[in-house]
């Protein structure tokens, strides 16, 4: 009798675990989905959001306006306006380090757009 009973516990604590086992993998599997789908909205919508700026510290907008740059795709204007404006900032041609921060950053996150659109384009040509 204990025997059998043992046998029944055993099962049941195998059908759970693999139950469990198979809804954290789904659980998972969602996560990613889900991922991949606002990875591919993020790189396709250039419109800046409070979220954005609050995680990145700079909306794609203010970095446009402080490179002067009109497209953020064309990444010889984005460079050729970053060295200008980051060499005329230094400090020995008497320039502000903190001007120099800004530029830095602006085209940081210029960078960080073009690398989503980037991952978005190897996504889309994968999956075609």
């Amino acid at each position: 009798m204990a025997k059998y009973l043992a046998r029944i516990v055993i099962s049941g604590a195998q059908s759970i675990g693999k139950a469990l086992a198979k809804s954290v993998r789904e659980e998972i599997e969602v996560y990613r989905e889900a991922a991949r789908v606002h990875a591919a909205q993020s790189a396709t919508n250039f419109t800046p959001t409070k979220t954005d700026a609050a995680l990145n510290g700079m909306t794609l907008e203010e970095a446009q306006l402080i490179l002067n740059v009109k497209d953020v795709l064309d990444r010889a204007e984005v460079e050729q306006q970053y060295q200008h404006l980051f060499h005329i900032n230094s400090k020995t041609a008497g320039g502000s380090f903190y001007l120099q921060s800004k530029i830095f950053r602006a085209k940081e996150r210029i960078d960080q757009e073009l690398k989503k659109v980037e991952a978005l384009a190897k996504f889309q040509a994968k999956s075609e």
